[in-house]
């Protein structure tokens, strides 16, 4: 395949990449958020960044649409600045992939993703990054429950003994 046919390609994938992200605004603006051409050209970008930096190659996508489709409801996000929490949130997801070694389908990281983004990060990106999804890939890596928590485990040992007494 010469260059120019590969640019030609690439430069086609990008437009159905937008495309198809440009669709998730019929979902999103029930929740007051919206995407515009440039912003999703943007977030087509990150992916592409994301992937070549990881050194990951993606088949296929959807990525970007399940994260702003899984995340729309978040009461933690709104329009200011929406762009920026989704190209953090399509790095934050792609890192994840690498460190769960691809254990974990698609579908679940997003879903855990979102889990611990409302729950106990309650809307902080850092503290789901650094944090919990640490923690989970960690867990996951060693053959834990991605929820697996040795502080409740030694909690529920304490509760045991102290039962026992």
């Amino acid at each position: 395949m010469s260059f120019d046919l590969m640019l030609l390609d690439n430069s086609y994938m990008e437009k159905q990449a937008v495309s198809e992200i440009m669709l998730c605004n019929k979902v999103i603006e029930e929740y007051s958020l919206v995407l515009t051409e440039e912003q999703a050209m943007e977030l087509v970008e990150t992916r592409s960044y994301s992937l070549k930096n990881l050194g990951r190659i993606e088949f296929g996508g959807g990525t970007i649409e399940k994260l702003i489709v899984g995340f729309a409801q978040s009461p933690y996000i709104s329009q200011y600045r929406y762009i920026e929490f989704l190209e953090e949130l399509i790095e934050i997801f792609y890192y994840y992939k690498n460190e769960t070694l691809d254990l974990m389908s698609d579908d679940d990281l997003i879903k855990y993703m979102r889990k611990y983004f409302d729950g106990v990060c309650k809307g902080s990106l850092d503290q789901l990054k650094y944090g919990e999804l640490h923690r989970m890939a960690r867990n996951i890596r060693f053959g834990y429950s991605p929820d697996y928590n040795e502080t409740d485990e030694i909690k529920e040992f304490v509760e045991m003994e102290e039962e026992n007494e």
